[in-house]
This record gives C-alpha cells, structure tokens and sequence, in this order.
C-alpha cells in the first residue's frame, strides 16, 4: 500500500512539473516582440493610405450631394412664395423673404421654412439672384473652393 501511495504522489509530483513548465512555456510565448508589432504598424499604415483617399473623396461627393438636396428644398420654398406673392422674391429681399415678412407684403403666407435658411454644406450663405440669368431666379452655391466653376467637390451646384 506504501509502494501504491508513494507511486501516486511522485506522479503527481512529475505532473506539476509538466504543468509548471507549461504555463512557464505559454507565458514567454504570449507577448508580442518589436519586430512583429512594427509589422503589424506597417500594414495598417498601408491599408489606411490606401481606404483614406476614397474615403475623404466619398465625403466632398456627399456634401455636393447635401448642397444639391439643400437647394431643391430652397427651389420649393420659393415656388411656394411666387403662388402666394405672384412673384419671386427680389434679390435685395433674398432668401430671407421665405422667413420674414417682406414690406408691402399683404398676400405673404409664410414663413415657408421650418428652420433658418441653412449655410451651404461649407459654411457659406447660398447665393440668390432674381431675376436671375438663367431662369426667374438664381440659386447656387460656388463649392468648396468658393470660386466659379471647378470640378469635383469644387463645381458650382445651381438651381438651373
């Protein structure tokens, strides 16, 4: 019986051994070294130079796509003002006749807008002119760049 115990505990002994080494052996394996932290900084640096062009030039598709929206919302508006006033406000009234009350404006049914007359999508007023030089009115925005013409983000978008 002595001989059965003292087997027993000596391969117990020789299992925490193996089990002591094993977990010696996975805790030096379960770091990461320089080399491969430094590869793996490498290939994200190279995916996000890749996606992040696309990405950037997705966003100035957008706001070219909000400036266009914007603008059909404003169109509308105006067109509601011409059934009430019989005509377009004048360039010197501006878009702001859509949400304030014009002089002389009996017939006005306003206010056409349920909030402010937005900013374009970078920051600056929406240009209106009426009469305009391609339809009864302009309305338009001059892009990111701010200037006439342009491709890209920086075209024009235009009521007409």
């Amino acid at each position: 019986m002595r001989n059965e115990v003292s087997s027993i505990s000596s391969l117990a002994r020789e299992r925490t051994k193996r089990t002591g080494s094993a977990r010696h052996r996975l805790r030096r394996d379960a770091g990461f070294t320089l080399l491969e932290l430094l590869v793996v900084m490498v290939i994200i640096g190279l995916l996000a130079g890749l996606v992040a062009p696309r990405y950037f030039e997705q966003v100035g598709k957008s706001n070219t796509k909000i400036a266009r929206a914007q603008i059909d919302s404003l169109s509308k508006a105006l067109d509601q003002y011409r059934l009430d006033m019989g005509a377009y406000p004048t360039t010197e009234e501006s878009l702001q006749a859509l949400m304030t009350k014009p002089q002389d404006a009996s017939r006005w049914s306003g206010p056409y807008l349920q909030k402010a007359v937005p900013p374009d999508p970078w920051n600056r007023p929406y240009q209106y002119r009426s009469p305009g030089e391609h339809s009864d009115y302009d309305l338009y925005s001059l892009g990111k760049d701010g200037q006439v013409g342009g491709t890209g983000e920086n075209t024009d978008v235009t009521s007409w």
